[in-house]
């Protein structure tokens, strides 16, 4: 076990989902704190992705007493019965439904983390219909409610690598079609903050860490495999996906008007150094394909961590979870993040 981990009374490792869960859904008491003081119940729109579902079951342990509402299809099977069991009430609607929209419950505190990016490569008008019409439809139904948006840093362009990372007034002038329709999702819920007055924050998040995927996860199933890392993206902002989804519901306070951007991640890691930790780790030899390049997808995380201090737990604590879990097999979502790409397609 880690010593930062001991310290934290965090576990050395997951025992299955269950526990990870349960690790990851654990809110600190600044969390039970704010949200006692936020009015009214929480929606999450698009709770059946990677992190709605840890995000509405944190919600609902911070503050029990509040209603905690996730939308989504629900394609996933016995997702809607797993969060219902867990406190959370539930609603099938396609988000794309002006109709369908209409008719779910007004509720003051709206986090919104619907979104698409894989299998964007050849159906580019999905994308684009998801990324910026859904976020317009969202933003005129719940004017009156705060919104917190997940956004991602991919709305930035790449920048040195030996700086601090794209500030939030940096220009959104990414590569990839993907990437311009996340810019285009930010400017939908800008737009109609402005016209309504809604208060709200686009967080820019990169890379949360979960066992069951993220960049961690990536290189250690390259490593277990015998596989090179790629390393022509050599560097990466990471953050445990507890530690995102909890400033992602605090967020609900830190909102302003007009819609504030809020950079969401951790430092800066190498990849080289990462892959290289895991190595140890799993004792097994790394090798790596490529040069690391000098620009990346980086963010400077400073506003956030002045409102909240540093992310919780470490690099060498997610190391040694991500280790410990490709050890014994853990499961994984089959979703690779392609930390790796340079060209914006996915």
């Amino acid at each position: 076990m880690s010593k930062a981990a001991a310290t934290q009374g965090l576990p050395g490792a997951f025992e299955d989902e269950a526990h990870l869960e349960e690790v990851m859904t654990r809110p600190s008491a600044a969390l039970v704190g704010d949200l006692a003081g936020l009015d009214g119940d929480i929606l999450v729109l698009g709770v059946g992705g990677k992190m709605g579902p840890t995000l509405a079951r944190m919600a609902k342990r911070a503050a029990p007493h509040k209603r905690v509402i996730g939308v989504a299809r629900f394609s996933e099977p016995g997702l809607k019965d797993r969060l219902q069991a867990q406190g959370i009430e539930c609603i099938e609607a396609d988000l794309l439904s002006a109709q369908a929209l209409e008719a779910l419950p007004d509720v003051p505190n709206v986090v919104f983390m619907a979104g698409r990016k894989f299998g964007s490569q050849g159906s580019e008008w999905l994308t684009w219909a998801m990324n910026a019409h859904v976020p317009a439809l969202v933003a005129q139904r719940f004017q009156r409610s705060r919104l917190v948006v997940f956004s991602t840093a991919c709305v930035y362009p790449f920048v040195p690598v030996d700086g601090p990372g794209a500030p939030e007034e940096a220009p959104l002038t990414p590569p990839g079609e993907y990437a311009n329709s996340c810019v285009a999702r930010e400017r939908m819920f800008e737009h109609f903050s402005h016209v309504h007055g809604t208060p709200g924050a686009r967080l820019r998040l990169s890379y949360a860490i979960d066992m069951r995927y993220g960049v961690l996860h990536d290189l250690a199933a390259h490593i277990v495999a015998g596989e090179a890392v790629p390393l022509s993206m050599g560097h990466a902002n990471l953050i445990w996906q507890g530690d995102a989804n909890e400033r992602a519901l605090r967020s609900l306070l830190a909102c302003e008007t007009p819609s504030r951007p809020l950079n969401l991640s951790g430092p800066k890691v190498s990849i080289r150094a990462a892959a290289l930790g895991l190595g140890q780790r799993l004792q097994r030899e790394v090798r790596f394909e490529g040069q690391e390049a000098t620009t990346a997808w980086l963010v400077d995380c400073e506003q956030a961590d002045r409102l909240w201090g540093p992310p919780a737990v470490g690099l060498e604590t997610l190391l040694d979870w991500t280790a410990a879990w490709a050890q014994r097999g853990g499961r994984s979502l089959g979703k690779p993040t392609h930390f790796e790409v340079r060209d914006g397609h996915y």
